[in-house]
């Protein structure tokens, strides 16, 4: 069960656990929240063509845990991949599914004719709205990666760009075509 608190200036969330009777309290001021939505707006804006492996990645861990595929086969990360993750990733909350030890690292690499010399680089999830004004379109691919056993998956994949503000209907330049259209 949920509950909302919005006195003293905070948002107050509570988490009451159906088995067992321990209540989560989590604060978060309106301000960080104001501060969190201005940060990624732009990259919300631009992003399209979601496509999300979380179903694949759920039956691949099915069958590791029932052992029909070995952790060899599924803990593979190559060594470029772990210093991607080093570098450039972004530690997340999440526990790696196979051992348990260390938290995930997601990378995300990127893809596209615009960017050249660029296209398959692992970038910060903070370089991503900047190149999303600066290009038309490329696809950002975020695998997730554990550098203690080697555990990766790809999350999810996106498209980001300028494109995605161009499009009708996505601002006043497409309102302002249909009207001119509608005129004549």
């Amino acid at each position: 069960m949920y509950r909302a608190d919005t006195s003293e200036g905070t948002l107050r969330f509570t988490f009451q656990a159906t088995r067992c009777s321990q209540r989560y309290h989590y604060r978060v001021s309106r301000r960080s929240l104001r501060r969190r939505r201005a940060r990624t707006l732009v990259a919300m804006r631009t992003q399209r063509q979601v496509v999300d492996y979380s179903l694949q990645k759920r039956a691949l861990l099915r069958e590791v845990y029932s052992g029909r595929v070995g952790t060899y086969e599924v803990c593979d990360a190559s060594p470029y991949l772990k210093n991607a993750a080093r570098f450039h990733g972004e530690a997340t909350d999440l526990r790696c599914p196979v051992c348990r030890r260390e938290n995930l690292t997601h990378v995300h690499y990127i893809y596209g004719e615009e960017l050249k010399q660029s296209a398959g680089q692992a970038r910060s999830r903070a370089e991503l709205p900047v190149l999303a004004m600066t290009f038309r379109e490329f696809q950002v691919y975020v695998v997730e990666v554990c550098r203690g056993c080697g555990w990766n998956h790809l999350v999810e994949q996106y498209l980001l760009g300028r494109a995605g503000l161009d499009e009708p209907g996505a601002g006043s330049d497409g309102a302002g075509r249909r009207r001119r259209e509608a005129a004549e």
